[in-house]
């Protein structure tokens, strides 16, 4: 537990009524979308850059390990405390700082709502193009740890694409900035860059300056039925070789298709529909019919048994309708799902989904995939019973068995989750030592103690 001066300087810092060590704030703070819960000694309220580096000075000079939190919405153990830490709970700094539609940008808080921000920016015909499945509740602070994306990554890129520049405290307790305002800048390394997907090992996030784009007039929705997860995927690698980029393109095998049929999502399906793609385009109205035309043709192909398009709200809506009610649906095959966000190449999606399905026959355990098709992201979700044993030991089985098929074939173990800390034994298999050993040296240089996030990202 944190000492009486580590705890009244803590308070000084902040205010009394931000620091709060009682027993229910600590279980509150124990677990993000993970199982697992680790109480910490105490959650910090920040509610300024200002204040956060105070709290970081306070951390440095007694040795406390900082746990940075948004929402705790990821799946990866990524806010997590590690035993004895202090969370940094960024839920009171939710200002939106400047909005300056005439250069395209916005300056936010990591406590903004990701939604929040593109809403804003729609007010002004603009639009914030990342579009994370928890946008509606996920903090940009959390995105920008994890270098989220969503289904318009395919077209539009991830979280890093959009940061022009960030306000930051380090370990040791140092202000920066990095990057600038404008949408071209080569002066000095690019820590920008670096501090997007790091988990918050680096440096805690108090301010981001994000790029926004202008709004696309009109959004078009095809959905294809397919005999076969092989079809629907070789259809994938088809439209990604012609010249029409598609804003969305997500793919579901017939095990996320047999999940939603006791909803009755799937009433209108095809008999023998095995897969599913819902591709989107997006951009000038009277543009939209020839994107659709080049998109069904590029589709078209053996094992195609439905494609339907959809151009007003609510078409869109109804077409949408199997995809939108899988995340609810999966959770009644077992109460635990052990999700799982890899990406392999385009050409070899198929290779990996029978992979899967064979991993699944052989430890008798469901697993359900579907996600991101166009940039080789699937979301694998392996389904157990935790207080099944003998059932747990097959799921680690299967996920030792998927990452490293996962990087036979191209690979890398995360796309937008991140590695918190479910994934970070497996690192190691990806990165090579000496480019890991360089990795280790940049945290040292911003974390000289190892107090952010640790147990985080990198293997012991």
């Amino acid at each position: 537990m944190l000492s009486d001066r580590a705890l009244a300087d803590f308070r000084s810092a902040l205010g009394a009524d931000r620091v709060f060590d009682d027993a229910a704030a600590r279980a509150l703070y124990a677990c993000d979308e993970t199982p697992r819960r680790v109480e910490p000694d105490a959650v910090l309220f920040p509610s300024s850059h200002d204040e956060v580096l105070a709290l970081a000075r306070v951390a440095f000079e007694h040795r406390i390990a900082l746990t940075p939190r948004g929402a705790g919405s990821g799946n990866v153990g990524g806010a997590l405390p590690s035993p004895g830490s202090v969370v940094v709970s960024f839920e009171c700094m939710h200002r939106v700082l400047e909005f300056d539609p005439a250069n395209r940008l916005i300056v936010v808080e990591p406590g903004v709502v990701t939604e929040e921000i593109d809403r804003i920016a729609r007010g002004a015909g603009l639009f914030y193009p990342p579009d994370p499945g928890s946008s509606a509740y996920c903090r940009i602070g959390g995105n920008l740890a994890m270098n989220a994306a969503g289904p318009r990554a395919v077209k539009y890129g991830v979280t890093r694409d959009y940061v022009l520049g960030l306000r930051a405290v380090t370990g040791d307790g140092r202000e920066i900035r990095t990057g600038c305002r404008t949408t071209k800048g080569v002066t000095g390394y690019d820590l920008t860059r670096l501090l997007v997907g790091s988990g918050g090992t680096l440096a805690l996030i108090t301010e981001a300056t994000l790029k926004l784009l202008p709004a696309p007039e009109a959004v078009a929705t095809l959905r294809l039925c397919f005999a076969s997860n092989r079809a629907a995927l070789d259809a994938v690698g088809r439209v990604m070789r012609q010249a029409v980029v598609p804003s969305a393109l997500e793919f579901m095998d017939r095990h996320a298709i047999d999940a939603i049929r006791p909803t009755g999502a799937a009433d209108d399906l095809p008999p023998g529909t095995q897969a599913l793609l819902m591709v989107e385009a997006d951009g000038a109205a009277q543009d939209l019919p020839r994107q659709i035309a080049a998109l069904e043709q590029a589709l078209a192909g053996d094992g195609l048994l439905e494609m339907k398009s959809g151009f007003a709200r609510a078409d869109i809506t109804r077409l949408w309708a199997a995809r939108k009610s899988l995340s609810h649906a999966v959770k009644q095959i077992a109460p635990l799902k052990i999700n799982e966000d890899v990406v392999v190449p385009v050409s070899q999606l198929a290779d990996l989904v029978d992979f899967l399905d064979h991993t699944a026959q052989i430890q008798q355990l469901p697993i359900v995939s579907f996600g991101h098709a166009g940039n080789g992201n699937l979301h694998v979700n392996l389904m157990a019973h935790p207080d099944d044993d003998d059932e747990m030991a097959r799921a680690r089985l299967a996920l030792d068995a998927i990452m490293l098929r996962v990087l036979a074939l191209g690979g890398t173990l995360s796309g937008e989750h991140g590695i918190g800390t479910e994934k970070r034994r497996f690192v190691p298999q990806e990165i090579d030592p000496t480019t890991l050993e360089l990795m280790r040296a940049i945290k040292r240089q911003f974390d000289p103690h190892g107090l952010l996030n640790p147990g985080k990202l990198f293997p012991d």
